[in-house]
């Protein structure tokens, strides 16, 4: 089949387009002038036409961050892309293209109203973050699966469908199938669906239904499961210890040590000393898990107070400027004095100020909630290899007396060939292990320090910007007391007899 664009030039979407079409749905006359000579800014654009322009590519939308309303159709676009951006979209029409396969629309969460008829699409598909659609147009394509409908069930406020013209339409089940199948669907290829064809649907497929739901439910309840599982762990991320509440230290430093099969065959090393460690360990790491959470609500709670303190400060700062200024305001004296009372008003509101950017001062807090001391993972990997390493010599001794009868695989006994050997391979194991303890350990306390300085340093960000806009409040209001006094005299002396 020859493409439309054998014989039309097609068409990119560049910068001169996109100002063209603007231009066109724009005001026109004075306004539309005017907006043309002071530019257009297309974050500002919501709603953008760009229908029957022969173009072959999306491209260039990028800056259209605020846009609601997309016309694409009646071009030749093959491939739907380079909308990522585009995330408050609720509307887009990209009928009459040449689109084989839907995708590239997983960001468009909002969108309520899709049309794609008049396609090549053959299954609907990677839709599923679409979740807000009401309205899908998906007409005269080649979808021909009666089957792939069920798809569209996930899409709960989906209340009109357009199927017409694909080969799934001529199917004599076609309606009873998605009347029974998207029960909550209002209108089916421009018509409403009928309530009688929807009981007698429901009735005909009940088993399928029935079957297709417990299904559904699953579904949900795994999802749901998953997504409290990533909440928690989400949750022990933010207290720096995930993955300590089991034996999930202690098991990376093993997967990463090739030493360690051939070790664990020792003589008491496997049945004793292996398990006993283990399990200190793995307690280890629990008793860190639960000091760690409490130490995320005590940082939480301490951020919460401090929180309360400051708006307090700021509250008594704010009460304590208005009633000095509200004694000044009833204040009547003469000139001379009322140009004094403003010297001093600056001086008291500006001392006032200085006073309230001292008490924010905030002295940085060690919170890392694990110090070396709590880490004790290092003193059992120390004592579990000083075990192992005597263990090992002992063996050695044996083996070269002859006295050791237990079997051991071939490339476990390689490993005491002479002292070097082993001692080696013992000190490799601890390497790896201490590795990974130190690892750990770094990483709970850099985060823990990143995060008490990321807070701090937003305090006092958020002082300097609430310092600079008050102490612009006070000359503001002090420059118009002394245009007032300026005024003032100048009236007096315009009365005064010459």
């Amino acid at each position: 089949m020859s493409r439309l664009y054998d014989t039309i030039e097609p068409n990119v979407i560049d910068a001169e387009m996109l100002q063209k079409a603007i231009e066109e749905q724009g005001p026109q006359e004075e306004a539309g002038q005017l907006a043309k000579e002071e530019g257009i800014d297309f974050k500002d654009v919501k709603e953008l036409q760009l229908d029957f322009r022969n173009i072959l590519k999306i491209d260039n939308l990028w800056q259209f961050v605020n846009l609601t309303k997309l016309q694409l159709d009646n071009n030749i676009i093959e491939k739907i892309e380079a909308l990522d951006n585009l995330i408050h979209l609720i509307w887009l029409d990209l009928s009459f293209n040449n689109i084989e396969v839907i995708e590239g629309l997983d960001a468009l969460v909002k969108l309520q109203d899709l049309s794609l008829y008049n396609n090549r699409i053959s299954k609907i598909e990677n839709l599923d973050t679409l979740l807000e659609l009401q309205v899908f147009s998906i007409g005269n394509n080649d979808i021909s699966a009666l089957e792939n409908i069920v798809y569209i069930r996930k899409f709960k406020h989906l209340r009109t469908l357009n199927l017409t013209g694909n080969p799934v339409h001529e199917n004599e089940q076609y309606s009873m199938f998605i009347a029974a199948h998207l029960p909550d669907l209002v209108y089916l290829d421009f018509r409403l669906v009928d309530e009688n064809t929807r009981e007698l649907a429901l009735i005909k497929y009940q088993y399928v239904i029935d079957e297709l739901k417990q299904g559904e439910a699953q579904a949900l309840a795994k999802l749901e499961a998953e997504e409290a599982e990533q909440a928690e762990l989400e949750h022990h991320k933010a207290a720096y210890i995930e993955y300590l509440n089991g034996p999930f230290l202690f098991e990376s430093m093993y997967a990463e040590d090739p030493e360690a099969a051939k070790l664990a065959y020792l003589p008491g090393m496997f049945l004793d000393s292996g398990p006993t460690y283990k399990s200190k360990f793995v307690s280890v790491c629990e008793n860190l898990f639960d000091y760690g959470l409490k130490q995320h609500e005590k940082r939480q709670d301490e951020v919460a107070v401090f929180n309360e303190c400051l708006e307090e400060a700021l509250t008594d700062n704010r009460e304590q400027g208005a009633k000095i200024i509200l004694a000044f305001e009833e204040k009547n004296e003469g000139l001379a004095q009322y140009n004094e009372d403003i010297d001093q008003l600056l001086d008291t509101l500006m001392t006032l100020e200085m006073q309230m950017v001292d008490q924010l001062e905030v002295r940085q807090r060690e919170s890392s909630g694990v110090s070396a001391g709590q880490f004790q993972c290092r003193d059992l990997e120390n004592h579990h290899h000083e075990k192992l390493l005597e263990t090992a010599i002992n063996t050695l001794e044996k083996i070269g007396k002859s006295e050791f009868d237990e079997e051991m695989p071939d490339d476990v006994r390689m490993l005491f060939v002479d002292k070097d050997t082993i001692v080696n391979a013992v000190n490799a194991s601890h390497d790896i292990h201490l590795l990974k303890i130190d690892n750990r350990e770094d990483d709970i306390i850099t985060k823990s320090n990143s995060w008490s300085s990321a807070v701090i340093e937003e305090v006092h960000k958020n002082e300097i910007r609430r310092n600079r806009n008050r102490v612009r409040e006070i000359n503001q209001y002090i420059d118009r007391l002394q245009e007032d006094l300026d005024n003032m005299e100048t009236m007096e002396q315009m009365e005064s007899p010459r």
